[in-house]
């Protein structure tokens, strides 16, 4: 499969999975709107996701994925099956400990994440309660990412990218069914993520026995790759902290303004991150193995024009959707979240913060395709430094906009802070000879800007004509949103083909377009 078909086909497969869990967030704005529970929730499950993020997709996906790259290529086949089972027993013992840990202290961990719930002894027992309900989905999950990282080196994309979908449909099914079944109904949707962490696991678990993958979890820590793997997750686990530490001093924060604000910032991130989900997480999922593969084959070239490929395609599917995002920021949120107990005022809040992430949102995809590029080099020491000096200006910002901007100031932090990294990654390529930018940077630029113009215009004017938001049920408020977008997008392609884009401008060199 091409690079180019790759990226598409992931493309989908998460799209659909955003798109689920748009329904999934609209039914639990619908059901149970946006205040004290909805805020308990949303910090409890953080919690578990955060950790994840560190310890499975995030240093420990970077540690972990380009040495299986290595072992595929150079070892046989039962050293890399012992390689796995040997990973995975001291990843489950690891989490394990971690998780009982986290059930037993979660009211410690409330006080440290969310310090200003303390003031409010039913919001702080409530949250504690949510957290030792869904702190086993980081062992869960942990495993789904341990497994979607041995098919994705085997270049199965598509069954680690439909995974999600998993997680959505059981929060769906819980809260529509049985909400009224536990007391109280918030209890539910914490319950709903331990079923989706199971069947997110067992769901992967038949396609890695079909590559002859699937072990039982060992122990044993005198092996070489697993020492490689803890050696390389060391600094990468700080790396991966530094930006998670970021996102928790930003609940700290937010859990000392007026209750909503968690809620707010939880759906704005969900907007933000469908464009950032559905296309940067995407190409850095395709990336890491192939960036992997070149640097095992001493191809500095072929390792270039990779960064080079993705950057380009970056620019392309990043810049039209900052821009959409910001001038949709009211109709995306009045009409997929404005009904029952989620008011016109959490619709206006929401919409504040996503006009703040917006900003953001190029850095956020860029970093997705920078970052693999020192990750397949094993080289974490950089990010991690860069990540340090991020996570400072971060906070320096936070201090400054949480004043006049409240709860959409530490929103435009986390964004101007990711367009920071990825600039200081970029700097970090070309100091270190690692990038070189193919010609036609300008003039791809400038073609670029002409075509988001022309988009940012139609969707402007059709705004101006839509009726208000707020008016009609949620079919016709979702049907004309969709038309909108729709529009906006034939006139940002049809721009694109004026400009001179062609499809073929982004498949990758001929020598890329088999993955073997």
């Amino acid at each position: 499969m091409s690079l180019l078909k790759a990226f598409a086909a992931v493309s989908c497969i998460t799209m659909f999975s955003r798109v689920l869990g748009f329904a999934r967030d609209i039914i639990i704005a619908r059901v149970f709107g946006a205040g004290m529970a909805t805020d308990a929730f949303f910090v409890a499950f953080k919690l578990p996701n955060l950790l994840r993020r560190i310890f499975a997709e995030g240093a420990f996906s970077q540690a972990f994925v380009p040495i299986l790259a290595e072992y595929k290529s150079h070892q046989a086949k039962e050293a890399t099956r012992s390689f796995i089972a040997y990973i995975a027993g001291m990843l489950t013992l690891t989490l394990m400990l971690v998780t009982i840990a986290g059930i037993l202290g979660a009211p410690w961990v409330i006080k440290i994440t969310a310090p200003g719930f303390s003031d409010i002894p039913e919001k702080f027992a409530l949250t504690s309660s949510l957290s030792r309900v869904t702190f086993p989905y980081i062992l869960l999950i942990s495993m789904t990412s341990l497994v979607g990282a041995i098919l994705n080196a085997w270049n199965q994309f598509l069954v680690p990218a439909f995974v999600p979908t998993l997680l959505n449909v059981s929060m769906i099914v819980f809260a529509l069914l049985a909400a009224e079944c536990f007391h109280p109904p918030i209890m539910a949707l914490a319950w709903a993520v331990v079923v989706g962490g199971i069947l997110q696991l067992c769901y992967q678990l038949p396609y890695l026995n079909k590559i002859g993958l699937l072990v039982m979890p060992r122990l044993q820590f005198r092996d070489a790759g697993v020492w490689r793997v803890l050696q390389v997750m060391g600094p990468a686990l700080i790396g991966v902290s530094v930006s998670q530490i970021s996102l928790i001093i930003n609940t700290i924060f937010a859990s000392f303004l007026v209750s909503g604000s968690v809620s707010w910032i939880y759906y704005a991130d969900r907007l933000m991150e469908f464009p950032s989900g559905v296309l940067g997480v995407a190409l850095g999922t395709i990336l890491l193995p192939s960036l992997s593969r070149s640097v095992f084959k001493g191809n500095n070239v072929e390792f270039s024009l990779l960064l080079d490929w993705g950057l380009r395609l970056c620019f392309l599917l990043a810049l039209p959707s900052s821009v959409a995002l910001a001038i949709l920021a009211k109709p995306l949120t009045v009409a997929l979240f404005q009904y029952n107990n989620f008011s016109s005022f959490d619709a206006m809040m929401t919409q504040r913060a996503l006009l703040a992430y917006s900003v953001g949102l190029i850095g956020l995809m860029l970093v997705k395709v920078l970052a693999p590029g020192f990750y397949s080099r094993q080289n974490i020491k950089t990010p991690v430094q860069l990540a340090i000096i991020t996570i400072i200006i971060t906070q320096l910002m936070n201090v400054t906009f949480i004043g006049p901007l409240k709860h959409a100031g530490l929103s435009l932090s986390i964004g101007l802070g990711a367009c920071l990294n990825a600039s200081l990654l970029y700097w970090q390529l070309r100091r270190q000879k690692l990038f070189q930018p193919q010609p036609g940077w300008l003039k791809f630029f400038l073609r670029l800007i002409f075509t988001v113009s022309v988009m940012a215009v139609a969707l402007v004017v059709l705004l101006i004509i839509m009726p208000d938001w707020a008016q009609g049920s949620m079919t016709w408020r979702l049907l004309r949103l969709i038309a909108v977008i729709v529009v906006g997008m034939i006139f940002y392609l049809t721009a694109l083909r004026l400009a001179g884009f062609r499809p073929r401008d982004f498949v990758p060199f001929s020598n890329l377009n088999n993955l073997n």
